[in-house]
């Protein structure tokens, strides 16, 4: 295994195509096939599917491809410092299901360590998502939750995909809403009273099943639902309709405002705030800090 056949690997990946990879690369279409083929002896699996219509990756072709990225980023960087003298910035990225106090974790990191030395990458998307980045170490770390319902089958998704979870801390359930809506100047509120208004969720695309959904008590019958993609969306959504989402009731007015509230809710669910992270993996400098600055919100979780 050269590092050339590596970068081969990312480049066919780019274009599903040998034929258009190999004139990005400025080497023979043969070449190239015979690189590949090589390189799947060696390894003992293909990593592409051959087809009419060109190449897609395998699932361990997947796999392989995120661990090709990340020696070449490594071995680029050590050219830069060491043998080129150039200036090439180090990376961090993190995904994670739609959590303003992540995202704010994410900026505290930023300020910390600038971006003269780093180049930085935050995903807030959809569960799957955020495990296939993961996975495919398209970011160090990824944040999500877990609670009774969901646990045994994400926790065996994350075995499959060689991950692993790291619970940060616990949080009681509240519905977050507009200070506009009739609801929230209660102490504590029932699904029941909740009845009536606009349950907000989280659009998860092709991955819609009850355990990939970013709020419990997924399997409720709700009255009235509306998906949507973003955060902003959703936050828009509260005042114009009075809508609510079920979260962990961590407030963070520094980005969403004043003008939204957490009621709690009367259940006896929990969810627990934590990280995916690759199994044997150690953690970077600054993956280190990001998680520290989250670890910070436990004291910020409401009882």
């Amino acid at each position: 295994m050269t590092l050339n056949q590596l970068k081969y690997i990312i480049e066919l990946s780019k274009e599903n195509s040998i034929n258009e990879a190999a004139k990005k690369l400025f080497i023979s279409q043969p070449s190239l096939t015979a690189a590949l083929k090589s390189l799947e002896q060696e390894i003992g699996f293909d990593i592409f599917l051959r087809k009419k219509s060109g190449i897609s990756l395998t699932v361990k072709g997947a796999e392989f491809l995120g661990y090709a990225k990340s020696v070449i980023e490594q071995y680029e960087i050590l050219d830069a410092k060491y043998i080129s003298k150039n200036n090439i910035k180090k990376t961090f990225h993190v995904s994670m299901q739609h959590y303003t106090f992540a995202v704010n974790a994410f900026i505290k990191v930023i300020n910390q360590y600038g971006m003269d030395e780093y180049e930085f990458e935050i995903h807030e998307t959809k569960t799957y998502d955020v495990i296939e980045n993961v996975k495919n170490q398209k970011s160090e770390v990824g944040i999500l939750y877990l609670n009774d319902y969901n646990q045994a089958v994400l926790e065996k998704i994350f075995n499959e995909a060689g991950l692993s979870f790291t619970p940060l801390f616990d949080c009681g359930i509240y519905a977050y809403m507009s200070k506009k809506n009739p609801l929230s100047d209660r102490k504590e509120i029932t699904m029941e009273d909740l009845d009536d208004y606009p349950c907000l969720t989280f659009a998860q695309g092709d991955y819609n099943s009850f355990y990939f959904a970013e709020e419990v008590l997924s399997t409720y019958h709700y009255k009235r639902m509306v998906r949507a993609n973003d955060r902003a969306t959703l936050l828009n959504l509260m005042v114009g309709i009075n809508g609510y989402t079920l979260c962990s009731g961590i407030i963070c007015e520094d980005l969403n405002g004043t003008d939204y509230c957490a009621v709690k809710l009367k259940t006896d669910e929990k969810m627990t705030i934590g990280y995916i992270s690759r199994k044997l993996s150690v953690l970077s400098e600054i993956g280190e800090k990001y998680i520290s600055e989250l670890s910070k919100y436990r004291e910020k979780v409401l009882k």
